[in-house]
């Protein structure tokens, strides 16, 4: 067996190791800091996370209604 080849594997796996773990590291930084800053916009629209997906649903149909009272105005008649 050719323990430098092997020793050199292993030394090679390991920066390969530590090259993805710094990586990690800095992606779970900048999710946590656009997450920071989702949270913060949140709250200056006065929406509590945990009430998020209720929103969601109440914009929605807020916006469904609109856009039906939007078409319920064009005299679609007319334009026959």
């Amino acid at each position: 067996m050719d323990y430098e080849k092997s020793l050199k594997e292993i030394r090679d796996n390991l920066d390969k190791a530590k090259g993805l773990k710094i990586k990690a590291e800095s992606q779970l930084e900048s999710l946590k800091q656009r997450e920071s800053e989702i949270l913060e916009e949140l709250e200056k629209m006065g929406v509590k996370p945990e009430n998020l997906e209720n929103e969601i649903v109440k914009t929605k149909s807020e916006i469904e209604n609109l856009i039906e009272k939007a078409n319920g105005l064009i005299p679609t008649d007319l334009l026959k």
